[in-house]
């Protein structure tokens, strides 16, 4: 698959410098779930802490919010997960449709989407980013999202775990790093390693390169019961599982809401430091 084309974007600045760009409009392959991203993603030094379309996935596009299930149709990208069959080519994936900004200043923006599929409206989302100054060395990324069902009737959201693949949850909040010689740390306040960490929920999980480190944290009590997705050997990446266990209904009209606070910070992180900041962050 190719590179997207150029599209429309925006940057955003933390302290007068530029730490992301966000297209909002990107013009890709329907098999890749066309959908706004977050990238680059940078420290305040400069060093990129994203990954766009890498070999092994390309349709892992930045930091979003994609989702491998709404009601039978694909908002992740890539092949569906299908119970007794596995992995499968299918002609089922939606679009995120970027439909207006409410706010858009240098620091953040607010936005509205429409997740279509068959030319129907599935959901409709409310998408608020915002960065803040944390350090010198580190920044916060602040990511609301909620989906509203506009369908007549519920539905609900799945995921590979769901359908069947054991250790799969991923669907929601997903960040894509940068893939490097070295496997990246993981930890929580209290454990350390993918295995350990994967599938399970937890305060703030760090991720750690050898020139950054990334902290996440749920930032509301939904979003903190949420098991976190994990992965270091095969790619590095870390998201939310908004379907873990169960199916995650929506009624009509229903809605749910998710807040994921991110800490950008230039080299690597103590447990103590990873701790103090994601309080900042939250509170910011």
């Amino acid at each position: 698959m190719t590179a997207p084309r150029t599209t429309p974007t925006l940057a955003l600045c933390c302290a007068g410098r530029p730490v992301a760009r966000y297209s909002y409009r990107p013009d890709l392959d329907p098999r890749l779930a066309p959908r706004p991203y977050l990238h680059p993603v940078t420290t305040l030094l400069g060093t990129p802490v994203t990954e766009l379309m890498p070999a092994d996935h390309p349709h892992h596009l930045g930091v979003g919010i994609a989702v491998p299930d709404v009601a039978g149709h694909n908002f992740w990208g890539g092949r569906t997960y299908v119970r007794d069959r596995g992995p499968t080519e299918r002609d089922n994936h939606g679009v995120q449709r970027h439909t207006a900004f409410n706010l858009r200043d240098p620091d953040g923006f607010v936005e509205e989407l429409s997740w279509r599929a068959d030319e129907q409206e599935l959901l409709r989302e409310r998408r608020t980013v915002a960065v803040a100054e944390l350090t010198d060395t580190a920044w916060a990324l602040d990511f609301t999202f909620s989906l509203t069902n506009t369908t007549p009737g519920p539905l609900s959201l799945g995921s590979p775990a769901t359908n069947g693949r054991t250790g799969a949850a991923y669907g929601g909040f997903f960040w894509r790093a940068p893939k490097a010689a070295s496997v990246p740390d993981v930890y929580t306040a209290d454990t350390e390693g993918e295995a350990a960490v994967h599938s399970r929920p937890a305060d703030w999980v760090a991720f750690g390169g050898d020139r950054w480190t990334l902290v996440f944290s749920g930032a509301t009590e939904p979003t903190r019961r949420d098991p976190w997705f994990v992965r270091t050997g095969g790619y590095p990446g870390v998201g939310s599982s908004l379907a873990h266990g169960e199916r995650l209904p929506i009624t009509a009209g229903g809605t749910v809401v998710r807040r994921i606070v991110t800490v950008v910070a230039d080299g690597r992180l103590s447990r103590e430091e990873a701790a103090s900041l994601v309080r900042k962050a939250v509170t910011a």
